[in-house]
């Protein structure tokens, strides 16, 4: 597995990474058993960063980790964790320096450590994103050493910006995928030329590009992809990508159809389409069993992807992604 820098963590993480939101909430059941064999196998697979967050599953994605990790003090790798969204409004009046006191000590304590190795803002207001006291907080943490680094995890290209010109944002977690490639235009180029790691989400567009979904395919009612697809929950960006179901289902057949033709496995494909853009650091598709976790580590190991098959990802987005998305985030 090839590792990068992660920005100005300094820290060397794998090219695919595991996000777990998974094994917290909102995608179906999963169970603890499967959430462990899936850390299990992204480990042995050579995965070494671990994306969560407190909110996923009110904790228990962290804790899961944190029990992974008692269990295997031999992995040398990065966990990544996020705060500001157990607040009532992800916005500047909870964004204090005692709520990120609070929210960093159960991060650790769910993770059973004494210094988070990456905390990320997520996806918080715009207003967060302009107060010098934010990040002076932040800084604090630093210094404490309840926090090594920290970073944002953002909705749009605006916000990704921002956070760049600041001096001590180490990442930026942004969505980018074959559907959503508005982060090529600038936040790739500033976050490469500032030394800023990025970190890809939402690499499949919550399944869409792994090919297997028609228009009748259902999923579980306590999954995301059932109650947020038109935003009800929280941005709607973060389901499909913004893109409605039936459309995006056309616009995947056209993509696998591409990826076969090429001889890739489609999941596989898209996954590499992002981890080799210029200025991605990482990738972090999720896992609900360790198939998909093995599968998922694979695509880190695909040749240069061929010039073809990448015109024909940049025709899929222009004629039927880009009039939907790209103007949103």
């Amino acid at each position: 597995m090839e590792h990068r820098t992660l920005g100005r963590t300094g820290r060397e993480v794998s090219i695919i990474g595991l996000g777990t939101w998974q094994l917290g909430a909102d995608w179906g059941d999963v169970s603890e058993a499967e959430g462990l064999s899936v850390l299990d196998a992204a480990a042995a697979t050579g995965v070494t960063f671990f994306d969560t967050a407190d909110v996923y599953g009110d904790g228990r994605s962290e804790t899961l980790i944190g029990q992974w990790l008692r269990n295997n003090p031999e992995w040398n790798g990065t966990v990544a964790t996020k705060m500001i969204r157990r607040a009532a409004q992800p916005s500047l009046e909870y964004a204090t320096a005692q709520n990120f006191r609070d929210w960093t000590d159960r991060s650790r304590k769910n993770l059973g450590v004494d210094t988070l190795d990456l905390v990320q803002l997520h996806c918080p207001t715009d207003d967060v994103y302009t107060s010098g006291a934010v990040f002076d907080a932040l800084d604090d943490l630093v210094e404490a050493g309840a926090i090594a680094s920290y970073g944002v995890s953002v909705e749009t290209c605006e916000q990704a910006l921002r956070a760049i010109a600041r001096p001590h944002v180490a990442t930026v977690q942004i969505i980018l995928n074959a559907f959503r490639q508005k982060p090529l235009e600038q936040v790739l180029p500033a976050a490469s030329e500032a030394g800023m790691g990025i970190i890809a989400r939402v690499p499949l567009a919550s399944g869409l590009l792994s090919g297997r979904y028609t228009e009748q395919t259902t999923f579980a009612q306590n999954d995301h992809r059932t109650y947020n697809r038109t935003g009800e929950a929280f941005d709607v960006g973060e389901t499909f990508s913004g893109v409605d179901f039936s459309t995006g289902v056309q616009a995947a057949a056209r993509f696998s159809a591409a990826a076969q033709a090429a001889g890739y496995e489609p999941a596989a494909a898209a996954l590499a389409w992002v981890a080799q853009q210029p200025g991605v650091t990482t990738v972090i598709p999720g896992a609900r069993n360790t198939q998909q976790a093995e599968a998922n580590a694979a695509a880190g190991q695909l040749p240069r992807l061929d010039e073809e098959f990448l015109s024909a990802v940049q025709s899929i987005y222009d004629d039927a992604i880009r009039p939907l998305v790209h103007h949103r985030w």
